[in-house]
């Protein structure tokens, strides 16, 4: 018995967080973990003048991967399911947080959600309000993002244009090998999912 973490690639606008919590919902126990609030951390420590990709920062990276290692070994006696929405498309970053955890001994999966670049931006835009506009540095992102994460190193590859997030955490959950309970019913989905989306809107 071994905890497993999941960690949910994919463009920004690609599925990853309501896929996360989708499977959070329906695998009872399961912890997220998102990576992007150390990221935020390290934003509100400096000038917005200051702030870049937090990505780029060592302590981001060496932050990201103690803390899951923290987590693993916490429940090294168990069968723990932790899940992890965070974009991560530089190879040497992944090598640096998701290489070394597996070096370790961690029982790593990965999956990248991949769609077409006109799905993806089409997704991004749903986001947008009156009062809060689409992302316009996602945007920017969508095609640098699909090419690094077509690569091999990026496998599994879950090619989500036609398939509702309730089947896309069904596909994860095979690939680990757990069965998730069944998923709500459509208007409930609807609910749970715009609660998530509001959660999560960044405001920076």
């Amino acid at each position: 018995m071994a905890p497993v973490l999941v960690w949910i690639n994919g463009p920004f606008g690609g599925g990853k967080t309501q896929t996360a919590f989708e499977l959070h919902r329906r695998l009872p126990g399961s912890i997220v973990s998102d990576p992007e609030l150390i990221g935020f951390g390290i934003h509100r420590m400096l000038p917005r003048g200051m702030r870049r990709d937090f990505q780029e920062f060592p302590a981001w990276r060496t932050g990201v991967r103690e803390v899951l290692d923290h987590l693993l070994r916490a429940h090294a006696e168990t069968d723990q399911v932790i899940i992890v929405p965070m974009t991560l498309v530089v190879g040497d970053y992944f090598e640096e947080i998701i290489g070394k955890l597996r070096a370790e001994g961690h029982d790593v999966r990965h999956f990248a959600l991949l769609a077409r670049p006109e799905t993806v931006r089409r997704r991004l835009r749903s986001r947008g309000t009156p009062l809060l506009r689409a992302d316009s540095w996602a945007l920017s992102q969508v095609d640098r993002c699909l090419n690094a994460l077509a690569d091999k190193r990026f496998a599994e590859h879950l090619y989500t244009d036609e398939l509702p997030i309730p089947q896309v955490a069904d596909r994860i959950a095979a690939g680990i090998g757990r069965t998730l309970l069944p998923a709500s019913g459509s208007f409930r989905n609807l609910v749970e999912r715009a609660k998530t989306g509001i959660r999560h809107i960044r405001l920076g």
